[in-house]
């Protein structure tokens, strides 16, 4: 009995995926809840568990192919029919995954779509297809020849094994995208990482090697997402382009069109406030040197994501959401408080839930996790999704202010920009202090000036002096 697998929607009603590397080829015997499959959606990089117990017959999509949610993408030769229907579809939602780690799917999460509704696939629903037909599907240049695949997207010829998969060098999904969209075979490429772990900058390393000959053959489109422009640059430069053109998807097409929609949905207001954060830097000062804080890694982006919550406990009005639906203004009593982060993939906003019941320890210990596995690409679909209010760190890149845009469904998001050494008034008189300037963006449907100045205006009282925190708890 053949059965076919199609593309689930991997939560929040994303309507493609990308199917990143395969596990299994055509002929291999796989088990219920064997992996099968990588597959990177605008947010995550996420594995599919086989949901039947049986032989691979076909591989409908190559790697690199970018797939409509409810595509067939690959097919069973089952051993047991009665394994078809396999237990009951959990209700709409992301994948939860621990911290660190790719989201995995789980089997029992399975139900077969019916053809006229959308109905509950591996996770969620499936997206609507409207009729016609859904769009082209988009099969990327992999910098080889695709001379020799079939119309349904997979070679004949293929001979890959299971074994030999298991084989291929260590590194990490980025790390493989970003080897496969520069045309590097990562095999040949010496690792530096831990236990001989290829990172990103082994790559781009090995690209610009003097010497070596790794950019794609001249007229070859050049792809990639936000987090491959750099080196696509690089490989446009080595081979005498003038010109370097990238997809737009993934992350970069998620990105752009929340923006899009943020921007020009909510009546965007800015304030600006430059405090002196002398006390706020000493007291960093004083907290790293105390073994009570030693392990812990304080920062200034600690100190006011923790000034942040205490200030929207005083102004909620900061931390809701304008439901349109619902015609409703919803307060939230709690802070999952997004920090945007700078990845290879792009820019994403994971949130650290319910922060404002956290100690100033448990606020760093969180921020370290949350950059670390943003940076590393295993961020997974539920830690991108709930956010109520956000932080951007501009100061890292040497910027003082800026006009950040709503994270869409936020109120309010606060930028936070570099600590220079200025001539700052003190005391009467004039002395280098420490100063940043905050600036502040926010929803005007949801608050007002004087709310939003409050708010800012707190979170700079608590920088300036710490121990004003004590009087607005």
């Amino acid at each position: 009995m053949i059965k076919e697998f199609k593309l689930p929607d991997l939560g929040e009603g994303l309507t493609e995926s990308e199917i990143v590397a395969w596990k299994v080829a055509v002929g291999d015997r796989v088990s219920l809840n064997q992996i099968i499959a990588e597959v990177e959606t605008a947010k995550a990089v996420v594995e599919l568990p086989s949901p039947y117990e049986g032989t691979i017959a076909k591989l409908h999509e190559q790697p690199g192919t970018v797939v409509e949610v409810g595509s067939p993408i690959v097919s069973f030769e089952l051993s047991d029919p009665a394994s078809a229907g396999l237990g009951s579809p959990p209700p709409s939602g992301a994948p939860e995954a621990a911290p660190g780690t790719s989201a995995r799917l789980q089997p029992d999460q399975v139900a077969e779509p019916v053809e006229t509704k959308r109905v509950p696939t591996l996770v969620g629903y499936g997206a609507e297809v409207e009729k016609g037909g859904r769009p082209a599907r988009r099969l990327r240049n992999l910098g080889a020849s695709t001379a020799g695949v079939s119309a349904a997207g997979y070679a004949p010829e293929q001979t890959t094994t299971t074994a030999a998969l298991a084989e291929r060098p260590r590194s990490t999904p980025p790390v493989r995208k970003l080897a496969r969209d520069l045309g590097i075979d990562l095999a040949s490429v010496p690792g530096t990482g831990p236990s001989g772990l290829i990172t990103r900058d082994d790559v781009q390393a090995f690209v610009t090697e003097p010497g070596a000959d790794h950019a794609p053959t001249a007229g070859t489109p050049t792809t990639g997402t936000a987090g491959t422009q750099a080196g696509d640059a690089v490989v446009g430069r080595q081979s005498g382009e003038r010109e370097t053109r990238t997809p737009i998807k993934g992350v970069r097409k998620h990105t752009a069109a929340a923006m899009v929609a943020s921007a020009f949905t909510a009546p965007h207001v800015s304030e600006f406030l430059t405090v002196d954060v002398t006390p706020s830097m000493e007291l960093l000062a004083r907290l790293k040197a105390s073994r009570a804080f030693a392990g812990y890694k304080l920062t200034p982006l600690t100190l006011v994501a923790k000034a942040l919550c205490i200030a929207a406990s005083r102004q909620p009005s900061v931390n809701s959401r304008w439901d349109e639906v619902n015609g409703e203004i919803v307060t939230m009593n709690y802070v999952n408080l997004g920090i945007a982060a700078a990845t290879p993939r792009g820019l994403m906003v994971p949130n650290i839930k319910d922060a404002q019941a956290m100690t100033l320890t448990q606020l760093s210990t969180a921020l370290t996790g949350l950059t670390d596995t943003a940076r590393a690409g295993k961020t997974t679909p539920a830690d991108l999704s709930g956010g109520t209010i956000s932080i951007t760190n501009i100061g890292v890149f040497g910027i003082d202010a800026g006009t950040p845009i709503l994270n869409p469904g936020e109120a309010a998001i606060l930028a936070m920009g570099a600590v220079r050494r200025q001539p700052w008034e003190y005391n009467g008189e004039i002395a280098l202090r420490q100063l940043m300037t905050l600036s502040l963006s926010f929803d005007h449907r949801l608050v007002d000036g004087e709310q939003g100045s409050k708010f800012l205006a707190d979170i700079g009282a608590i920088l300036a002096d710490p121990g004003m925190a004590l009087t607005m708890l």
